[in-house]
């Protein structure tokens, strides 16, 4: 094997694009130092430092959140590959972890401050860092169960003939994960990170002015500058926390979210060249760079062939002893086994903790909670269909057109990432100006928030149908309905569900925040789920809150399991990239 010494010298001398590659690493560098020094200082709550609303305090407020942000999509992506790994591949885990992962995604982002805010506070007495992780954990659960459900259904189709492929060609479990199954699940996590990361930014403030259990505590961050002008009601604040918002927004799509959608393209599943592709200059940057193709080919390369080397080496070393079959199996399986005993032991604690608030309600508290999760019911499902009737022929056009798409992909993601719940103080104004009910002006407050999730996986959806097939449509002449039911329903499909289920789950957990909304002192409250939960969150009632979110965990995972698993199954079963 060729390593370091041996590579041949570079001839491409040093670029003014290398000069920028260095300034862009050193940049990163100071601010994440410079950042992350701000998340470890002493920290009390009865002197809590005040939230500035000057224009100044902007752009530190601005990098402390983005900080954050990041550090919740590192988290959500490890996560998303151990957990959907060892529910695609363990029949017996499955069954425990796709419903722990149906009622994960029902519970509201306050209720896991509610629990977690007191314990990384004890972990770390005295230091904001406990806070710190509280907030970044809120942004994880905001973030990680799309990419799970995601990455989760990629591994459950992927084509027979790769999988023979692997066979062939003796890949082990590593091998096969590194260079089979991650890039095939590639184009659909890339999307729905983008999508996640948005979500992230829905729930800022809720993660960052943290008023649950009679708390109210404020961390340096975009979410806390909104909700002190808010509380304030200083309108030109609000309109400084947006346009910021707005600048940050299109500052990470266009370094990070354009150039991970033009790099994932090559990894499309097809066997005819597509005509266009999406482009990124930064992408284009980096690949003329003379600096990051020395450390690709004279770093990164070597060690990674050393490494899937060592693999080899490994998997032949454990397959050696037995006869019965790949050791990685039965690795697997462990790991398997010990995520679904952590997982068993959380539930058991769980459960006697819920019992015993459980214990203290009385049976009219428990129909009040079932009659309003049925109200908020009523609106996810207007949601979901209204979502999908006017956002699905939108999705398919910007997919199958990577012109329109270059235009258009940077305006859905800042409306996607754009978080709505900073248009709700404008949203609140009118509707206390025409004297709206909440009970229905909350539809659209929660369509804000989760209408996307929809948009993104059809337009990901439409992305991944093969070109071949696209041509082989044209070459039938199939047109107008027939084009639909024939190509592409069925290549959507898969993706439309997986968006259909996380914008459902996008609702409900945006309810907390849209049936209570208030404006410089002036309340609006909807008769819902989320506004007894949010309620009950403030004044640190535990049985209310408990209440409240097993009733929503069991509407959302009743409708998961007469729904949305049947739905699975028949993309599983029917509309599979098998050519």
């Amino acid at each position: 094997m060729i390593w370091l010494k041996d590579r041949p010298p570079f001839r491409g001398g040093f670029k003014l694009v290398d000069l920028l590659v260095i300034c862009g690493v050193f940049l990163l560098l100071f601010a994440a130092v410079r950042l992350g020094e701000g998340m470890a200082v002493p920290f009390s709550e009865t002197h809590q430092p005040p939230i500035e609303l000057g224009l100044a305090a902007l752009p530190y407020y601005a990098g402390r959140s983005l900080l954050r942000m990041f550090l919740a999509l590192g988290a959500s992506l490890v996560f998303t590959l151990l957990y959907g790994y060892v529910a695609a591949y363990h029949r017996w885990a499955r069954v425990v972890l796709l419903p722990l992962l149906d009622i994960l995604q029902s519970v509201p982002v306050l209720g896991f401050l509610s629990v977690t805010v007191v314990a990384f506070m004890a972990l770390f007495p005295g230091s904001l860092l406990g806070l710190e992780l509280a907030s970044i954990f809120a942004i994880f659960t905001a973030m990680a169960w799309n990419m799970t459900f995601s990455f989760y259904y990629s591994l459950r189709t992927v084509p027979k003939e790769l999988n023979e492929a692997a066979a062939i060609y003796q890949f082990g479990g590593w091998q096969r994960f590194v260079q089979l199954e991650v890039p095939f699940a590639m184009i659909g996590l890339v999307w729905n990170g983008m999508m996640s990361f948005g979500g992230g930014w829905f729930f800022l403030a809720a993660s960052e002015a943290i008023t649950v259990l009679h708390k109210n505590i404020k961390l340096p961050g975009l979410g806390s500058y909104l909700a002190t002008a808010i509380e304030q009601g200083k309108l030109g604040a609000v309109w400084a926390a947006i346009i910021t918002m707005l600048v940050l927004i299109l500052a990470v799509d266009f370094f990070v979210w354009r150039p991970l959608i033009a790099w994932s393209q090559k990894f499309k599943f097809e066997q005819t060249e597509a005509g266009l592709t999406p482009q990124s200059p930064v992408l284009t940057m980096l690949q003329r760079s003379t600096l990051v193709e020395v450390w690709s080919e004279r770093v990164w390369q070597p060690l990674r062939e050393r490494f899937f080397l060592a693999l080899v080496r490994l998997n032949r070393l454990l397959a050696a002893p037995t006869t019965k079959g790949d050791a990685w199996v039965w690795l697997r399986r462990l790991s398997g086994l010990g995520i679904l005993a952590l997982v068993g032991w959380g539930l058991v604690k769980g459960w006697g903790l819920l019992m015993g608030l459980v214990a203290t309600l009385s049976p009219g508290m428990v129909l009040q909670a079932i009659a309003l999760g049925s109200l908020t019911m009523l609106r996810v499902l207007v949601i979901v269909v209204l979502a999908t009737l006017i956002w699905t022929p939108v999705g398919v056009w910007i997919g199958f057109n990577p012109k329109v798409a270059r235009v258009a992909q940077p305006v859905v993601q800042v409306l996607a990432s754009f978080p709505a719940v900073m248009l709700f103080p404008l949203i609140t104004l009118c509707f206390l100006r025409f004297h709206i009910s909440l009970d229905y002006g909350g539809i659209l407050l929660m369509a804000l928030g989760s209408q996307w999730y929809i948009l993104f996986n059809v337009i990901a959806g439409a992305m991944a149908i093969p070109s071949d097939l696209r041509e082989a449509a044209a070459v039938f002449n199939l047109r107008g309905a027939l084009r639909w039911w024939r190509l592409i329903i069925p290549g959507i499909f898969p993706f439309w569900v997986t968006g259909a289920v996380t914008a459902a789950g996008g609702a409900w957990n945006a309810s907390i925040v849209a049936e209570v909304v208030s404006w410089n002192g002036q309340t609006l409250t909807a008769h819902g789920l989320g506004a007894y939960i949010a309620r009950a969150t403030t004044q640190g009632d535990w049985s209310a809150i408990a209440l409240g979110i097993a009733v929503m965990a069991l509407f959302v995972v009743g409708f998961n399991h007469l729904i949305w698993r049947p739905l699975y199954d028949l993309a599983e079963r029917k509309y599979r990239l098998d050519i």
